[in-house]
């Protein structure tokens, strides 16, 4: 069996600019010891943006994260918050259907104790509950969806 690829991503406020470096070198080493206490699994990553851009298709480490799960180097995406990913539902419900649409498993795991999302485990069937609610979200907002995709693919394609 491979080894599961895990990636971790943080989004930090712009504020965290000023300590740029420790930031960043605090973040690898948690994802590190995190994957590292796993068993099979490898870090493919951390992706890390220090922004004040809530939107996924203004985030550097976000378009280079989901390139590197479209290009298959990424199983599974480890975060502290759920709000890392997605500033608002909107975007999360986007996010979550462009990653299941993946040719390829794309896991999600949060550490959120109130919305702890484990997509491995998948307990309650919670990954078939969130897509259903992305793709419910997208039934009254097709075109939207269908734009947002379309930045982040040409986001993608501008790396």
């Amino acid at each position: 069996m491979n080894a599961m690829r895990y990636a971790g991503y943080v989004k930090l406020a712009k504020l965290w600019e000023r300590s740029r470096d420790s930031a960043i070198t605090y973040h690898r080493n948690y994802y590190a010891d995190l994957v590292q206490s796993m068993p099979d699994a490898t870090l493919a990553d951390v992706y890390i943006d220090i922004t004040g851009q809530k939107e996924i298709r203004n985030r550097k480490e976000m378009i280079r994260l989901l390139k590197d799960c479209r290009d298959r180097k990424v199983d599974c995406i480890l975060t502290q918050t759920k709000a890392y990913l997605a500033a608002n539902s909107r975007e999360f419900c986007y996010l979550f259907r462009y990653l299941s649409d993946m040719p390829n498993r794309i896991d999600v795991v949060t550490e959120d104790e109130q919305y702890h999302i484990n997509t491995i485990h998948n307990s309650d069937n919670q990954k078939e509950a969130l897509l259903e609610m992305a793709n419910s979200y997208i039934q009254f907002h097709p075109d939207d969806y269908i734009k947002w995709k379309q930045n982040i693919d040409n986001a993608i394609m501008a790396l």
